[in-house]
């Protein structure tokens, strides 16, 4: 009988503990992620547009390293190396300028509703 009482208890305290957390995660949800509701299906793709346009930047980026090195390792001169080092600063000024455009590009219209990315269809029959 006297097992029967802890067993008890120890249900009742894992009860109260397991109803303690579901309400604090519904406190942190409705604090944290309610102001995420007003994310629309549009925006949270551009954000997904984003990120894959990051990624493709990074790793084309890497492969433009890859190439330095190789390009360095084949060198055959210190005036070589120059040539190919200042080739490779200037790529990457030249990507991170026009990757930095894009980027701009895609976050001004992060927020935009859909009615101002649909162009007007001039070629409708009636």
């Amino acid at each position: 009988m006297a097992q029967t009482t802890v067993t008890k208890s120890k249900s009742k305290d894992t009860s109260d503990a397991t109803g303690t957390m579901i309400n604090a995660m519904t406190n942190w949800q409705t604090a944290g992620l309610g102001a995420l509701n007003w994310f629309s299906a549009s925006t949270v793709e551009r954000m997904g547009d984003m990120g894959a346009e990051w990624m493709t930047f990074v790793a084309e980026r890497v492969r433009e390293d890859v190439a330095l090195q190789h390009a360095l390792m084949h060198a055959k001169s210190p005036g070589e190396m120059q040539q190919v080092q200042m080739r490779f600063l200037q790529t990457a000024m030249d990507q991170y300028t026009a990757e930095t455009g894009k980027m701009i590009e895609l976050s001004s219209k992060l927020f935009d509703t859909a009615e101002n990315h649909e162009a007007p269809d001039e070629n409708v029959n009636v």
